[in-house]
């Protein structure tokens, strides 16, 4: 059966079971039960993925199946580091990335990032911030691989590294036995 990536607002009658899925993969991830201090935007997915035009929550199905999840919202977090650097008008923030541990190693956390990354230049970010851990197996890896950039090792108890992604900056790739020079953006 094939797999497709829809956004939120084309699945709305899905949201109980987009809820339960992305908390079933917290419990398994990070060992901990629903923790409104951390987990207010799957709380209240509407009222931070439909209304605010530039956030958005895509889902992977296999036919009815929940599979896999990423959001994208304006930067709203209030971090000392990084007071001045983002803001909600230039940056976009990564949640929420998760895939069944089923259908992991065969590329489809990759095209649920590349949906967020069309989404975010679309919606005129320059650049994407998001936050992840230490502890969680390929996960900085992966983002390394998707072109981001630490930004501070806290070295913290959770492991936690921030990193962001410049939307503007152009990849120069040059081709083999030739003078031209592909620009991708």
């Amino acid at each position: 059966m094939a797999i497709v990536i829809k956004e939120v607002s084309e699945i709305q009658n899905k949201i109980p079971y987009i809820k339960d899925f992305i908390f079933d993969q917290i419990k398994k991830e990070y060992n901990g039960d629903i923790n409104p201090q951390y987990h207010y935007d799957i709380l209240e997915i509407e009222k931070y993925y439909f209304t605010p035009q530039r956030n958005n929550l895509f889902v992977a199905m296999e036919g009815d199946e929940i599979i896999g999840t990423i959001a994208v919202r304006g930067y709203d977090k209030s971090f000392d580091e990084f007071k001045g650097k983002y803001d909600k008008d230039t940056t976009a923030s990564i949640w929420r990335l998760f895939v069944d541990e089923k259908f992991r190693r065969n590329k489809l956390a990759t095209k649920l990032y590349t949906a967020v990354e069309g989404f975010s230049k679309e919606n005129n970010y320059k650049y994407i911030y998001l936050h992840t851990h230490k502890n969680l197996e390929g996960a900085l890896l992966f983002w390394q691989k998707m072109g981001f950039d630490i930004t501070l090792d806290t070295d913290d108890e959770f492991q936690t590294v921030h990193m962001h992604k410049n939307l503007m900056k152009l990849d120069l790739e040059y081709v083999e036995d030739s003078e031209e020079t592909i620009i991708k953006s």
